[in-house]
């Protein structure tokens, strides 16, 4: 019954998380959803007809194990081998039917069913991958270790029972081992669908984050992102006295491309821009969307001579032609690009207004350009020069 209350509110909870469109869903709930109907039928041993809560209610219950193995294969895109589920789960419940009919045996009935438990529930450990997002480590090392305890137990179990075979025993048998294989049952289910909640939820928050900082046409990073990478490069250039250097790139005659060719293939030439522009830039370096078609590049550990370098290579690398489609017309395009260092004591909107001055000037000056920002310091001597 303790069991049975916890799948119920984990059916609950699964619920909640129907609409998110994780994979695995689906199978956890109806997992859950026949483990409470299994576990009501055990509950009734000795009241409602033994093929109910023998045959029945283990065949629900080997299902649930079989279906929590196909929630956890689906969840990391995998193939499920409903094939085998289904041999391994019909050669169970054939053995239970053979114990309680043939040869009616309550410890090898527990054998069966705990040996496909322990199973399922070692192919679920060993089906979960260490994912390289941080964020989703800690569920899938949890549901790992839980997998694997439930399936030692259960293994354990089936051990003691099968050397219990030819003993006169009773389901609910009040004996100490009988209560401590029973306590852990009730919380093998539980363990595996909390494990399965945890990794979702943390997909939800995953990929909410990651929504949240990158560009939903081009998969850069977002204005929002750059501008928090930016300060914490600020702040890592200010400790370490290293240099920061910044891109602003924007390509030219957008408008006309979209005019001639149409918005998708102007999404397409934003698309084919920062595909091409990582390819080229220091795997340090931090390539974002900052709004339409223009760019920034975040170039840590840069000097003047690094950060001219990247940005012409940037500058020819995007100097090409984009063919839509087969048999279509190829786009050319190209990029204007700023640079700016930045200096002593200059915030991150100086260093960004300077690299917006140089851009300008790169098409000013025809396009297809690389032009690096002045001196902040010489520039406002300029600007005092001009007063005078």
């Amino acid at each position: 019954m303790v069991t049975t209350a916890f799948s119920v509110v984990m059916l609950l909870v699964l619920s909640s998380l129907a609409g998110s469109k994780v994979a695995g869903i689906r199978e956890w709930g109806q997992a859950n959803a026949l483990a409470v109907i299994a576990l009501l039928l055990f509950a009734s041993r000795g009241i409602m007809p033994d093929l109910l809560s023998i045959e029945v209610a283990n065949g629900m219950y080997i299902a649930t194990i079989a279906l929590m193995y196909a929630g956890f294969r689906r969840h990391v895109g995998l193939r499920v081998p409903e094939p085998l589920l289904f041999i391994g789960g019909a050669a169970t419940l054939l053995a239970v039917a053979v114990f309680h009919y043939g040869w009616d045996s309550l410890p090898l009935r527990t054998v069966a069913v705990s040996g496909y438990y322990a199973s399922i529930c070692f192919a679920i450990a060993i089906t979960l991958p260490v994912p390289p997002d941080r964020r989703l480590r800690y569920p899938f090392a949890f549901t790992r270790i839980a997998a694997s305890v439930v399936g030692a137990i259960h293994l354990s179990r089936a051990a003691f029972y099968g050397m219990e075979a030819w003993s006169p025993m009773v389901f609910l048998d009040a004996s100490t081992y009988n209560l401590v294989f029973f306590g852990f049952g009730t919380l093998a289910l539980p363990a595996l669908t909390l494990g399965a909640v945890m990794m979702s939820n943390a997909q939800v928050i995953s990929e909410t984050a990651y929504a949240a900082d990158h560009d939903h046409l081009t998969g850069a990073p977002s204005r929002r992102a750059f501008f928090a990478a930016a300060e914490r490069e600020h702040a890592r250039a200010a400790r370490r006295n290293s240099g920061l250097g910044l891109l602003l790139m924007d390509v030219d005659h957008f408008k006309r491309i979209n005019d001639t060719h149409g918005h998708a293939v102007g999404d397409q030439v934003l698309r084919d821009l920062v595909r091409h522009a990582q390819e080229v830039i220091r795997r340090i370096d931090y390539c974002a969307r900052l709004g339409g078609e223009e760019f920034a590049v975040l170039l840590p550990d840069a000097n003047l001579e690094t950060a001219l370098a990247v940005a012409e290579r940037v500058r020819a690398a995007l100097d090409r032609a984009l063919q839509p489609a087969p048999g279509m017309i190829p786009v050319a395009y190209t990029v204007s690009i700023g640079v700016a260092m930045l200096e002593e004591e200059e915030s991150i909107t100086g260093l960004m207004a300077r690299a917006d001055k140089a851009l300008y000037a790169a098409k000013a000056a025809g396009r297809n350009r690389v032009v690096s920002a002045p001196l902040a310091l010489l520039d406002r001597h300029d600007k005092r020069s001009e007063g005078r």
